[in-house]
């Protein structure tokens, strides 16, 4: 993912991620559990976190090997996309199979911070 893309898809993800944090507060309280509400707000920190990684791999770029860069923020991405995506799904559908697919999501976020880390080893 190049720096420009990688601007976008974070300041998209930290913009959904207030409102859907938004959403969560007022809308879902009064249609949800406690324990479906902590999943979302969970859905929703590590979205805003990732977010905020993607904006990190761009702004750090001239001082990072670029194609490691870029597998860091296309894994960031893809593990906000499924972690984030399927415990949104869970809690708005109920289909507790869709929490099977989230822990697949978290590997490709850890894989996007040891990515990072070998972006900032490698000579640019």
């Amino acid at each position: 993912m190049k720096p420009r893309s990688a601007i976008a898809a974070g300041a998209l993800l930290l913009a959904l991620g207030v409102g859907l944090g938004a959403f969560g507060a007022h809308a879902l309280r009064s249609l949800v559990d406690a324990s479906s509400l902590a999943v979302w707000h969970t859905a929703v920190l590590y979205q805003l976190l990732h977010g905020l990684g993607l904006l990190l791999t761009a702004a750090l770029g001239s001082q990072l090997h670029p194609a490691w860069r870029a597998r860091s923020a296309a894994l960031m991405l893809a593990g906000v996309l499924i972690f984030s995506g399927s415990l949104y799904a869970l809690v708005l559908s109920g289909v507790k199979w869709l929490g099977a697919i989230t822990p697949i999501g978290g590997v490709a976020m850890i894989l996007a911070w040891l990515a990072l880390a070998a972006a900032a080893l490698r000579r640019p």
